[in-house]
């Protein structure tokens, strides 16, 4: 599988060399393996801000411990989870879904109810802890995406997440900054390249039953 070899080329990028930019058929396609991730009923409840304006990394930069990564690499995917879901959220998913599908709305109204029943029972803390776990599914699909593109990144929860949301205005919009990835392309200066990738072995990870 080249997908195996790609993943072991990958590695957490410390340093990008800022010369180096995604050109627009790349990020396309980047975007485009985040959309179709998986995610939980298929509901999608998140949202993913690409900043690329050099200023704006470096509010970020400010407050994401001051590392490097933020203003080196050409893009910042900030994945955002919904801080709330309501009934107009599934209302909409099941439109889209009748839409695509070619179905009668009223033939998805018990999956629907289902779905309400489920999670509009949750808590605000519960909600949140479940949409913010959406977003790490998305981004294991950008970042395999960028190992079959030969495209350097490093996913990162080493930031400010509620001063995210200031910068970024997201608590305006009902979101929250939860993971980012900083995307690009490594520098030759940065050493961790070289260094052996360490995991654990399948014979320490798995079980078979």
């Amino acid at each position: 599988m080249n997908l195996i070899k790609n993943l072991n080329w990958r590695y957490a990028t410390k340093r990008f060399d800022t010369e180096k930019k995604l050109n627009p058929a790349d990020l396309e396609l980047l975007k485009e393996s985040i959309r179709l991730s998986a995610s939980s009923y298929g509901l999608q409840l998140y949202k993913v801000f690409i900043v690329e304006n050099e200023k704006t990394k470096l509010l970020l930069k400010d407050v994401s411990w001051g590392q490097p990564q933020i203003t080196e690499a050409s893009h910042i995917f900030v994945f955002c989870n919904y801080t709330t879901v309501s009934e107009k959220n599934i209302d909409e998913y099941l439109q889209l879904k009748a839409s695509v599908q070619n179905l009668k709305i009223d033939d998805l109204k018990g999956y629907g109810d289902f779905m309400k029943n489920t999670l509009l029972g949750l808590t605000d803390e519960q909600m949140n802890s479940w949409t913010a776990k959406q977003t790490y599914i998305a981004i294991g699909n950008l970042l395999a995406a960028c190992a079959e593109l030969k495209i350097d990144a490093c996913p990162m929860e080493g930031f400010e997440p509620e001063k995210y949301n200031k910068i970024l205005g997201l608590n305006d919009k009902g979101l929250n900054a939860a993971v980012i990835a900083a995307v690009g392309y490594r520098s030759t200066d940065d050493k961790t390249q070289f260094d052996a990738k360490v995991r654990k072995s399948s014979e320490v990870l798995f079980k078979t039953i």
